[in-house]
């Protein structure tokens, strides 16, 4: 069996898109798993959508994720160029079409877009849609009409030459064997007017000039493999392994948008998505192992990726799965790295003079996406305005009354406090709470409360007052005697 070779073909138009990036993960999979080889190759054939700027957005996603390629624009294995318009100033493309024509299966066409358009309106179905489909007019053409109108330099492309009758069969590793009548065959574009072949067939051009084996794509393609079937045999070349992927939906069950917010990669990582954590999920999309894990470094994927398990079943992103797992990729980070991504986030938050780094620890188990930092911690940077039934908690027993007698009662002890670190506030706490006998919470619910401003905190009291300081602290608690004792007078 000859050597896996897998290449990623992405069209530099916009942003990374979800989709595109699953179909590279598991080009890279099929490749690492074999120990075969990942291409990289540039489409921009389609000239009138390509964004210059997408070349970077392309080897920067790959540099992020890990997917590295073996072979590509900037690493030539022999089967260069890998960008499909330099390989088109080769004149490949056209050699390839006019063989075909000279084999009978391809030709010229020549009609104009007002003959195209008069087609398309005039072959509709019952309900009115168009049937978007070539009718050979120009097939009929003599070898010297067609000479002659060269000649001319009339405009033209070049065409499929599809059979009407019988049927085709291809095999698809998910989708097993397929069969397609003939009839519902289009002659395809294979060369357009402006000399650029069309998406379609360069892509058979290059993946057999460059002895790809496996080719992973959506199965929004599967209707065009039978027309790619066509000309493979039409060359008489090898048919690689063909490996459809589940349609992306969002959490409505409809394709996957722009306007879900969450659809490309650059959406994930501005919304503080780790890339480990994306390529984990992404990997999910569609393919599942022969157990219920679901936490996978990249090498593990390397290991257990098998494509034969890529589901058949639409693939549905679900963003709340998404955060829980970035979440636990976040718990795992060493906290160098950590620190990176978190304290731009808490520096933006925090403006006060304070220990920003144990901010960052507090909220390490916390958080799903670095984002979410910010609500959890801008008490720290001030006090929020709040409302004194916070000061009330049934289970901790708590109420304005006795919340008040404790802070006041704390006060003094905290103004003659010099250690406040966590161990001396605690040791503190620990004695009046043993000296009247109360239960931790009638304690640090008050004391929290009232240094925090809100229900729920990152962290306890302690330390919140280690972070806070002393003259912060005993600011706040203040504050808080104030606001209760005029609530206790109404």
């Amino acid at each position: 069996m000859s050597k896996i070779r897998t290449r990623f073909a992405p069209s530099p138009t916009g942003k990374m898109h979800v989709g595109n990036l699953r179909t590279a993960l598991y080009e890279y999979l099929i490749a690492r798993h074999e120990d075969g080889t990942f291409v990289l190759r540039i489409e921009d054939t389609d000239q009138e959508r390509f964004v210059p700027e997408a070349l970077d957005i392309i080897y920067k996603t790959m540099e992020l994720t890990g997917l590295t390629h073996d072979e590509g624009p900037d690493k030539d294995g022999g089967y260069g160029p890998y960008v499909q318009s330099e390989r088109m100033k080769t004149g490949v493309y056209l050699e390839y079409a006019k063989q075909l024509v000279e084999k009978g299966e391809a030709y010229y066409c020549f009609c104009t877009k007002e003959r195209l358009d008069s087609l398309r309106a005039s072959d509709k179905t019952d309900d009115g849609k168009e049937i978007a489909k070539y009718d050979k007019h120009c097939l009929q053409l003599s070898s010297e009409e067609v000479e002659e109108k060269l000649a001319a330099g009339v405009p033209y492309v070049i065409r499929q030459n599809n059979p009407t009758t019988g049927t085709t069969v291809f095999h698809d590793a998910i989708y097993g064997d397929i069969s397609v009548e003939n009839e519902e065959l289009d002659d395809m574009i294979l060369i357009k007017t402006d000399g650029y072949p069309t998406y379609n067939f360069a892509n058979v051009v290059d993946d057999h000039m460059m002895e790809i084996t496996h080719v992973v794509r959506g199965n929004e393609y599967l209707s065009s493999a039978p027309k790619y079937n066509r000309l493979y045999e039409a060359f008489g070349w090898d048919v690689p392994e063909y490996v459809h992927c589940p349609v992306i939906t969002d959490e409505n069950h409809k394709k996957l948008s722009k306007r879900c917010g969450h659809s490309s990669v650059e959406d994930l990582l501005e919304q503080g998505f780790l890339p480990e954590a994306i390529i984990n999920f992404v990997a999910l999309l569609g393919w599942s192992p022969s157990d219920d894990r679901e936490i996978f470094s990249l090498r593990e994927l390397e290991e257990v990726f098998d494509y034969h398990h890529i589901s058949k079943s639409p693939a549905v992103f679900d963003i709340t799965k998404a955060k829980w797992m970035n979440g636990e990729y976040i718990k795992a980070m060493d906290m160098d790295r950590y620190l990176e991504y978190a304290l731009p986030v808490i520096k933006k938050t925090v403006t006060r003079d304070c220990d920003l780094t144990k901010i960052a620890e507090l909220v390490k188990t916390r958080i799903e996406v670095f984002p979410d930092i910010t609500e959890k911690i801008d008490f720290f940077d001030k006090l929020p305005e709040y409302d004194t039934a916070m000061y009330t908690h049934k289970k901790m027993k708590t109420n304005s009354e006795n919340s008040l007698e404790v802070l006041k009662d704390m006060l003094p002890r905290l103004e003659a406090q010099e250690d406040y670190s966590v161990a001396g506030l605690e040791a503190l706490c620990k004695e009046y709470i043993a000296e009247k006998e109360l239960k931790n919470g009638r304690v640090l619910w008050p004391l929290r409360t009232a240094v925090s401003g809100k229900q729920m905190t990152p962290g306890g009291a302690y330390e919140i007052m280690e972070i806070l300081g002393k003259e912060e602290s005993l600011s706040r608690i203040r504050k808080g005697i104030a606001m209760l004792e005029e609530a206790v007078e109404k």
